[in-house]
């Protein structure tokens, strides 16, 4: 699979780093790709190579994303940055304090069309505007990890686009990932 996602025979809408296509061509391109990136960590029992492939596969899938990546818990209430696509992420990230803190605080996805209204947004890149975090759980459904998609314009992501994401996470990160123990 070096050669990334392929969309053989589909004629989706091309479409350059930036740009928010509809979200029935968001939707397509994710259905397409989902098996693809399914098939790349099959039988992969490491996190963190779990992680740096979703967010290449994802980066390539998702042209409206900013940032693409993944926060890893190392600590009771702490995140820290993890494998990522986009610009400098911020390093570490309490359980407390912003829309990734939030999503590993309440283990739910957190869907923010627009971040500046959302309390305690963190700005690890001033021109986001919107998030999807999403929770990526262990066998015991505790939270081990957040993935973080930003976008630099409002409303980025969809519902539609959380629960196939949400799908992904849970066939992606099976029972026999070996989570390290940060306790």
């Amino acid at each position: 699979m070096s050669e990334g996602i392929v969309f053989p025979g589909h004629d989706l809408v091309s479409a350059t780093r930036g740009d928010l296509l509809p979200e029935s061509a968001r939707l397509e391109r994710l259905d397409v790709a989902l098996p693809q990136i399914l098939a790349a960590v099959d039988g992969e029992t490491d996190p963190i190579v779990i992680q740096a492939t979703l967010s290449a596969l994802l980066w390539e899938t998702l042209p409206q994303t900013s940032w693409v990546g993944f926060y890893r818990r190392v600590a009771p209430s702490t995140l820290a940055v993890g494998p990522y696509q986009g610009p400098m992420g911020c390093l570490r990230i309490d359980f407390n304090r912003g829309v990734c803190g939030a999503c590993a605080r309440t283990n739910e996805t957190q869907l923010v069309p627009d971040v500046r209204v959302f309390p305690d947004h963190i700005a690890c890149d001033d021109a986001t505007l919107s998030e999807l975090v999403l929770p990526v759980r262990d066998s015991n459904g505790r939270v081990q990890a957040v993935l973080d998609l930003d976008a630099r314009m409002l409303s980025g992501f969809s519902q539609a686009e959380a629960t196939r994401l949400e799908s992904l996470l849970s066939q992606a990160f099976p029972k026999s990932v070996l989570w390290p123990t940060w306790e």
